[in-house]
């Protein structure tokens, strides 16, 4: 069951599940909140416990808000863009040669036709962001399932604004924000494990954290890590 409660202009995405206890969530990069309580919960009793913990939502809020973000991205010779945690400067090559990419390891030279505009040179770019992603994460996952004990039926990138990942328990299913291309591969490495306990686990009741801490111990400073490098934009960050 899905409802929603308001306290003084705060909105809050309130699900009831199979679960002994109440989890409260802040999520990057806007501060949506959202809270799980246990099936039979009177909604009194979550609004009261909402009301209780409201300074600690402001404060995480409030560091969210404050949290570097990136500037949208014009695809322009010396911007910054980051690949996998580390700042390349982008070099833009104009000719009249089908689009390519290559990276070393300072700079990323984009080659595109003259006259493109910064919508398709957003859409190339992105289309090899996605490349570099397919190419790690096959691995990871395969390693993963041998360790955890499971079986990923399919993954599928996607621009998301509130979640790293997400799983789909009944197809096997994990989803994974493209996002995490800009970030360490420790990073994106936490988050595919974090999806792939969700299909022994969908909650995040205390089994979940249990298996957590046995197959990735340093889940948390990973986590802390990942919400506190820059924020990407809605446009083309």
């Amino acid at each position: 069951m899905h409802t929603r409660i308001q306290l003084g202009g705060l909105d809050i995405a309130v699900t009831f599940k199979a679960v002994k206890h109440v989890h409260l969530s802040v999520h990057p990069p806007e501060g949506n909140v959202t809270l799980v309580a246990p099936n039979g919960t009177r909604l009194e009793v979550v609004r009261a416990y909402a009301i209780s913990k409201l300074g600690w939502i402001r404060r995480q809020q409030a560091q969210l808000l404050g949290q570097a973000r990136e500037t949208p991205r014009q695809f322009v010779t010396r911007e910054s863009h980051y690949i996998w945690g580390r700042r390349y400067l982008l070099n833009v090559v104009q000719q009249d040669v089908p689009p390519f990419i290559k990276m070393d390891h300072r700079r990323i030279t984009f080659s595109v036709r003259p006259g493109t505009d910064a919508a398709k040179r957003a859409a190339i770019y992105q289309g090899w962001q996605r490349s570099l992603l397919h190419q790690v994460i096959p691995p990871l996952i395969g390693h993963w399932e041998s360790r955890i004990g499971v079986e990923v039926a399919g993954y599928f990138l996607q621009r998301m604004k509130t979640k790293w990942g997400s799983c789909n328990h009944d197809r096997a299913h994990i989803r994974l924000n493209t996002e995490l291309v800009k970030k360490p591969r420790d990073l994106l490495e936490y988050v595919i494990v974090h999806e792939m306990i969700h299909l022994i686990e969908p909650t995040h009741n205390e089994r979940f954290i249990a298996l957590l801490d046995r197959f990735y111990p340093a889940w948390r400073e990973a986590r802390s890590e990942l919400n506190e490098l820059p924020l990407g934009t809605d446009g083309t960050g």
